[in-house]
């Protein structure tokens, strides 16, 4: 990814102390991540801002990620784009050791990361991006005021009150056959 570096802070001209940067990222940063590194997307429209503060030491960095914005994502229950705001907050603790592999297989905790003494960059890039994807909601539905509103499929939400209330017409083959080995096991 070319565009990587703008993701990269030189700590080393840093004084020690606290201190603060931003950056915005949208779709692009993650088709372009997706190319490198062959990870999915699930969503699209991403419009997410990334404030960082770091706290740094003499020989470890205190990292605090806050992720705000939004992003559009399939609707669980219908199927059809919904919008949903990203916040969540992450923090990281990077140290500087002589032996950074090592250490970091050997860690247990994930908010650990070592990087070599010799080291003058923190490379941000895949932080901002695991960072992000772990701000989008786990269950992806508007909320029960918003059903049924302008943005759901009504098709579908029409489909599952029928099958809620067990009038589904199955005129399938296979689920006729199906339907006797539910009736054995009654």
């Amino acid at each position: 990814m070319g565009n990587r570096r703008k993701f990269d802070i030189a700590f080393v001209g840093l004084k020690p102390g606290i201190h603060e940067f931003n950056y915005e990222v949208d779709q692009k940063f993650f088709t372009d991540y997706q190319q490198d590194s062959g990870a999915a997307i699930e969503f699209n429209d991403c419009e997410a801002i990334i404030k960082l503060k770091l706290e740094k030491n003499t020989s470890f960095m205190m990292l605090k990620f806050e992720v705000g914005g939004s992003v559009n994502v399939i609707c669980d229950r219908c199927g059809n784009t919904l919008t949903m705001n990203l916040w969540d907050e992450f923090n990281m603790v990077v140290k500087q050791v002589e032996n950074p592999d090592e250490m970091n297989e050997s860690e247990e905790d994930p908010d650990i990361y070592y990087i070599s003494r010799t080291e003058s960059h923190l490379h941000l890039a895949d932080w901002i991006y695991e960072f992000v994807s772990l701000s989008i909601p786990m269950q992806r539905m508007c909320s029960e005021q918003e059903m049924g509103g302008p943005q759901c499929n009504k098709e579908i939400l029409s489909m599952l009150k029928k099958m809620e209330s067990g009038v589904i017409e199955n005129n399938h083959p296979l689920q006729k056959g199906l339907e006797q080995f539910k009736n054995k096991n009654n």
